[in-house]
């Protein structure tokens, strides 16, 4: 008998003090989530400046900005095996330092080949953070025994809003060197203060059933649990993929279709896709809130079948005020589909979950605005749209079958469990 009277196994089978919603950790890694955005943002609202520089023309650039893309999508599976080996929150801090020293170079290129170069390396940097970021947060969602994964992403959304605002006031004040550099030396600064601070807090203790007990699923640190685990991650890279099929043929099109189908104004096609990214935003910052009380697989089916409906609306109905409601909708719809997919993954396939993921994640980011255009071409860009809508609907069926799959597949509250499994935890 143990001082307070437990025997051993009953000491052993006692849940741990579960840490405050918003611990220390969770602050550092939703900062380190913020500055990624930004500093990606920072970047984009400088592309302009710099093909000038390289006089660069828009097939030339084109192929230059593939190479950010080339270098995430190399680099995600070797971070995922880095995860493993010497845990996510190190290598998290290891990649934002490079993302935010890469940062700053393509202001000094003269050239589309030395451009492409310098590309590759923040691609590598992006792609890398990002499979270390959301690795440390499956970790972290572990355990908070909360499904907390939204509010991170939303830091990555509000970081993205504030660089873009931030990079756009700036334009005219500083030189673009000037200014991704500043962007590089913020991201070294927030990388150096949250690094700390997420470095000497202990990180989840991998979940270990008690003796007697089995557990068929497997933990946020990557054990192999199901025999079909890997099935699982590659249906939520599909659910991910969808997803960002839509944000990327969003980020392209969604201006132009205002401008050339609905004759919008200038000033309200660009207000068209800040709406929608504001409302992509706010879906984020409630989502620990709405898988709270509707559960994850319900949230996700809710979010694609929203994202769907809010599409067809926008590209179908030859209105500004329908279009803009609908890409509000679509932004709501799509805002948690993303997050709530790489935890999953990640609560299935650990790090290398994460990883699988996220690349096929990427690839529906690559895939979306060259379809979307080449869809134009063949008929018009309102019905390319519809793929869009077509895309979220699947996410949210795939959300439900994988849901649906794991039911059962762990006890109650235990990492990686079904996805309804978090629904009656405290909201943050």
């Amino acid at each position: 008998m143990g001082p307070t009277g437990d025997t051993p196994d009953a000491a052993a089978d006692r849940t741990p003090a579960q840490p405050p919603a918003w611990s220390a950790a969770r602050l550092a890694l939703t900062a380190f989530f913020a500055v990624d955005g930004f500093l990606f943002a920072a970047w984009v609202v400088r592309i302009p400046d710099v093909r000038a520089q390289v006089a660069a023309s828009h097939s030339a650039l084109g192929l230059a900005l593939l190479c950010v893309s080339a270098g995430a999508v190399a680099t995600m599976p070797l971070v995922g095996r880095l995860c493993v080996r010497y845990g996510s929150r190190p290598v998290t801090v290891a990649s934002l330092t490079l993302l935010a020293l890469a940062v700053p170079l393509p202001a000094h290129t003269h050239s589309v080949a030395s451009l492409g170069a310098v590309l590759l390396l923040f691609g590598a940097g992006y792609g890398a953070a990002n499979v270390a970021m959301n690795s440390a947060a499956v970790d972290l969602v572990a355990q908070l025994r909360r499904p907390v994964m939204p509010s991170f992403h939303a830091g990555y959304s509000l970081g993205g809003l504030l660089g873009a605002a931030v990079g756009g006031l700036l334009a005219g004040v500083l030189t673009t060197a000037w200014a991704l550099a500043l962007g590089g030396l913020l991201g070294l600064a927030v990388t150096a203060a949250a690094g700390a601070v997420l470095l000497r807090t202990p990180a989840a203790a991998p979940h270990t059933p008690p003796a007697g007990r089995s557990t068929a699923a497997p933990t946020a640190t990557g054990r192999r649990g199901l025999p079909h685990a890997r099935l699982l991650v590659l249906l939520l890279g599909l659910t991910a993929l969808c997803t960002a099929y839509g944000e990327g043929a969003l980020a392209d099109w969604a201006t132009l279709h205002l401008t050339d189908d609905v004759h919008a104004s200038a000033g309200l096609a660009a207000a068209g896709y800040a709406t929608y990214a504001l409302a992509m935003t706010a879906g984020r910052v409630s989502g620990t809130w709405l898988s709270v009380r509707l559960g994850q697989r319900r949230l996700m089916l809710a979010g694609g079948l929203t994202a769907g409906a809010g599409m067809l609306l926008a590209a179908l109905v030859p209105s500004v005020p329908a279009a803009l409601a609908g890409f509000v909708l679509v932004g709501l719809g799509l805002a948690n589909l993303f997050p709530l997919a790489i935890a999953q993954a990640g609560a299935a396939g650990g790090p290398r979950g994460v990883a699988t993921a996220s690349t096929l994640g990427y690839a529906g980011m690559l895939i979306g605005p060259p379809v979307i255009g080449f869809l134009a071409d063949a008929s018009s860009l309102p019905t390319a749209l519809t793929t869009v809508a077509a895309a979220a609907v699947l996410a949210g069926l795939l959300a439900l079958a994988v849901g649906g799959g794991r039911r059962g597949a762990a006890r109650p509250g235990t990492p990686g469990g079904a996805g309804d499994t978090l629904r009656d935890t405290p909201a943050a």
